[in-house]
């Protein structure tokens, strides 16, 4: 496979996950992006595991999962262990509605 050829599917992969993400976004109440990925959730629950330094524990229940190489997007649970930042927003019900 050449250069362009896996520009080509790689474009097409993420257009098909884009595709689905705005077909799914409805279903979910947040969204949550770390250092490495971004889910869509419909709970989230986040404690400090250590202080110095800070150490994130975010446990997301009912998730999707924006990983245009998994099979599977949508999980039961994740859970996430970081020292970076984590942004948790509360998607607004209205503005999603088509």
């Amino acid at each position: 496979m050449g250069d362009e050829e896996l520009d080509d599917y790689e474009s097409t992969l993420e257009l098909a996950l884009v595709q689905e993400y705005k077909a799914v976004v409805g279903m979910f109440h947040y969204a949550v992006e770390t250092d490495r990925r971004f889910y869509l959730a419909n709970d989230v629950a986040v404690e400090v595991r250590a202080t110095t330094p800070t150490m994130l524990e975010v446990t997301l229940t009912d998730a999707w999962v924006w990983d245009m190489y998994r099979a599977a997007r949508f999980v039961p649970s994740v859970r996430v262990l970081t020292f970076r930042d984590v942004n948790i927003e509360r998607l607004p019900k209205e503005d999603l509605q088509p």
